[in-house]
């Protein structure tokens, strides 16, 4: 038994670093993974020999989740019941999760700033985006105030005009593309350019059947 637990501590553990709620495929593909590098740890009289260890696993992660929450996690706070509507305060009801290539889906807030104190940068940056030759400047506050605005999204699942009334700085190229690599750890422009640069030979083509001058 204690070197069930053990085993189920270190995946959890290594899960988490990755996906704090994984999907039921995910942790299947763990636990069959578990017992095909160890054959003795296969499950005998079980269909697949690793029933039982997804469905352990799985509750170990419920309880990691638990653990995080404790500690501040602002992913499995958002997605406490606590804030979720009363009608629909479930577990499995609206759970939050990253996207494919978010990398820093919900980071937690910079060492010694809170809510409030990102939420008066926020306040300070309205009046900042106004003056001139100031990029610098905002970019700073900008990165600052990523996590706050992170939570924001995930969170409230705001419109965009009223995203944008909020974050007026954010809506320019330079920003755009550095909250693009905040997410995603990627260059916004270069991936562009190598995804048009591997389909402009149908563009091409495209461009070229509706006739006109190509260029």
């Amino acid at each position: 038994m204690r070197l069930k637990t053990a085993i189920l501590d270190s995946l959890a553990e290594e899960i988490v670093k990755y996906k704090v709620y994984p999907s039921d495929n995910e942790v299947e593909e763990v636990a069959e993974a578990l017992v095909s590098s160890h054959p003795c740890l296969k499950e005998p009289g079980s269909a697949t020999g690793y029933g039982g260890w997804k469905v352990s696993l799985k509750y170990k992660l419920a309880n990691y989740r638990r653990k995080l929450k404790r500690l501040g996690c602002p992913e499995v706070e958002l997605n406490s019941l606590t804030n979720k509507p009363v009608d629909k305060c479930t577990p499995a009801y609206g759970v939050k999760k990253p996207r494919r290539a978010q990398v820093n889906y919900c980071p937690t807030y910079p060492s010694g700033e809170s809510a409030e104190t990102l939420e008066k940068i926020r306040e300070n940056l309205l009046l900042d985006v106004r003056k001139r030759n100031n990029e610098d400047t905002l970019a700073a506050m900008m990165e600052k105030t990523f996590a706050h605005r992170r939570q924001e999204v995930i969170r409230d699942a705001p419109l965009i005009a009223d995203y944008k009334t909020r974050w007026p700085a954010l809506f320019c190229v330079r920003e755009l593309t550095a909250e693009f690599k905040r997410i995603t750890t990627v260059s916004l422009l270069s991936k562009f350019f190598s995804k048009l640069d591997a389909h402009s030979s149908k563009l091409m083509r495209v461009s070229g059947k509706k006739g006109g001058v190509q260029g």
